[in-house]
């Protein structure tokens, strides 16, 4: 029977109900924009309102911490956010400026230049083009799975370190002092070198404001929900007081002249007017410096943004699509570069609020951009008395609700060596820098796939009494054959454990003298590589020699048609059977089972 596949699925509604579209709008357009109700206007109105209140402090924020001036923080929250609109897969992914992304843009754009000068926000820039570059290169290659090469614990312990950086990074700006560092060490002895410096009014700013965010952050929502307000809109107001924080504190400042009377750091001129287009190419010399933290950017920023966008797609039954993600992750970066922005990505509290807020389609990241635009075109002037300290207020409070020690101690009951590869990670970061940490947990990642690999779980089986179903001997009550050891090997056989296989089988067979048939069980193994083949090439002829027959069941599809053109597959040919019990059957002796 011929399988027909249908692009579209086949609607299954009433007549009465199915929409007749009377203009067709161009193919090059999202699905979402075509299937467009009015309906959802409202909802996509109000989160993108909200959204564009949270993004104007943390875009000004994160700039700062990425060591560029504000403005480049407000312009990549315009045509990125439209970008990806366009062409990502999420409904509700709220892109733009991320904390992590941008302590990975200082931390390696810090030994190539001056934070802040000229050269440093040309390779900001470059930067963020390279990375653009190179998710459209992977998404048009299809190469979504490369999410799966972080795992969960290198994730959590990578922003959890590099929220513990960040925090600390900031603590000179609270301060109102000059200090600098990569890592824990070095930034904590700068600190204390410069701590006599402290500058009073900036350190009751900061703390100040520090303490008003922490205080919303675990108490205004439930206050509001005592007064009246339902938790949903409680929720949203309380993600909202960090714009109140910088209105109430930049009045402050303004009105008792902090700045000029107390040195209180302000944020200073801020360009006012929608940035100039153009895009500025990297020499290999750049490329060559950038390739790898563009790589890791990518990477994180990739790993980080599908994460939330799965989260939020599976609250509405929705499904997001790797590969369009790396497209619009893609496009959102290269937007960034021509708009004279740095790398972005989707981020997590954004998008949530964006959820919350009732966001029903990309529209509601457009708007936010529009309204982005229009802030940037008339209102920069209010930002130059915006004091440092709550700026840096801002990031403290937002990444410390990024560490996770949940995380951690999940992983400590559960499974050692993930918990190890989690504080590895997070300890790389905070102690070698970002991408020091990030490169050796993935290196530990790597090394315990292989380790664990290389030593597979096996378990020699015997029959459950009055069944068909064969268990472990250690674990349960079961009957054997005599003469017969079947060996169950949980894991696909290749060259890095093909030998220790080898061993168990070879132990099995001098440990009782009497046996006479070896039963390979091969229902978990999903790959056989030549190294392994030959293994049990040779395996095969060692134990005829010493009268011992080698038999094989429950070998998969894939494997039997490359097993059975082999020499082993020829001679194995009447020896593999389709099931345990089939094989024990078959190999039974005329005695009772023990």
């Amino acid at each position: 029977m011929k399988t027909v596949k249908l692009n579209k699925p086949i609607n299954t509604q009433p007549a009465s109900q199915i929409t007749v579209t009377k203009r067709k709008l161009p193919d090059f357009l999202p699905d979402w924009i075509s299937a467009y109700q009015k309906s959802l206007f409202s909802g996509d109105l109000t989160a993108g309102l909200i959204v564009t209140v949270m993004l104007i402090p943390q875009s000004l924020a994160y700039a700062m911490l990425a060591g560029l001036p504000p403005e480049m923080g407000l312009y990549a929250s315009i045509l990125p956010i439209i970008a990806y609109a366009l062409l990502g897969s999420s409904m509700t992914l709220a892109t733009g400026p991320v904390a992590v992304i941008s302590l990975m843009t200082a931390s390696a754009l810090t030994p190539l230049a001056q934070p802040g000068s000229a050269q440093y926000i040309e390779l900001a820039i470059q930067m963020a083009l390279i990375s653009g570059v190179m998710l459209l290169v992977f998404g048009f290659l299809r190469l979504g799975f490369l999410a799966h090469l972080l795992s969960h614990p290198v994730i959590s312990g990578f922003i959890s370190g590099s929220a513990i950086l960040i925090s600390l990074g900031q603590l000179k700006h609270l301060l109102g002092i000059q200090a600098a560092g990569n890592n824990i060490i070095a930034t904590l002895l700068d600190l204390t070198r410069h701590l006599s410096q402290t500058n009073p009014a900036t350190l009751a700013i900061g703390s100040s404001s520090l303490l008003f965010l922490w205080w919303s952050r675990r108490s205004l929502s439930a206050l509001l929900e005592k007064a009246g307000m339902s938790s949903r809109l409680a929720g949203m107001l309380s993600k909202l007081v960090p714009m109140i924080s910088v209105i109430g504190f930049t009045f402050m400042v303004y009105f008792f002249s902090l700045d000029t009377r107390f040195g209180v750091s302000v944020a200073g001129h801020v360009p006012q007017g929608l940035p100039s287009l153009g895009l500025s190419l990297p020499g290999f010399d750049a490329i060559a410096a950038l390739w790898l933290p563009a790589l890791l950017v990518s990477l994180v920023g990739f790993v980080e943004s599908v994460s939330v966008a799965q989260s939020l797609a599976l609250k509405r039954k929705e499904r997001i699509l790797p590969n369009r993600e790396l497209i619009g992750l893609g496009a959102a970066n290269l937007a960034s570069a021509i708009s004279g922005g740095y790398p972005v990505t989707g981020g997590f509290a954004r998008s949530v609020v964006n959820f919350s807020a009732g966001a029903n389609t990309p529209l509601a990241g457009i708007i936010s951009a529009l309204l982005m635009a229009i802030v940037i075109a008339f209102f920069t002037p209010l930002f130059y008395y915006l004091p440092q300290a709550v700026l840096a207020a801002t990031i403290i409070s937002a990444v410390t609700a990024l560490i996770d020690w949940r995380s951690l101690k999940n992983a400590w009951q559960y499974d050692r060596a993930d918990a190890f590869s989690l504080l590895t990670t997070m300890l790389g970061v905070v102690l070698l820098g970002v991408e020091a940490g990030i490169l050796l947990g993935i290196a530990l990642s790597l090394a315990v796939l292989v380790w664990r690999s290389s030593h597979p779980h096996m378990a020699v089986l015997g029959r459950v009494p009055d069944t068909e179903h064969y268990r472990n001997i250690e674990r349960h009550a079961v009957q054997t054959v005599p003469g017969l050891v079947a060996l169950r090997v949980d894991e696909s056989l290749f060259f890095a454990n093909a030998a220790v296989v080898e061993q168990k089988i070879m132990a099995l067979a001098n440990t009782d003298a009497d046996v006479k048939n070896m039963l390979l069980v091969c229902s978990a193994v999903n790959q056989i590589d030549a190294t392994a083949l030959d293994m049990l090439d040779q395996l095969e002829k060692s134990l005829a020699a010493r009268d011992i027959q080698l038999y094989f069941a429950e070998v998969k599809g894939p494997i039997m048609d490359r097993l059975k053109n082999t020499p082993l597959g020829k001679r194995m040919k009447n020896k593999i059977f389709l099931s345990v019990h089939a094989a024990f059957q078959h190999l039974r002796k005329d005695q009772e089972p023990n």
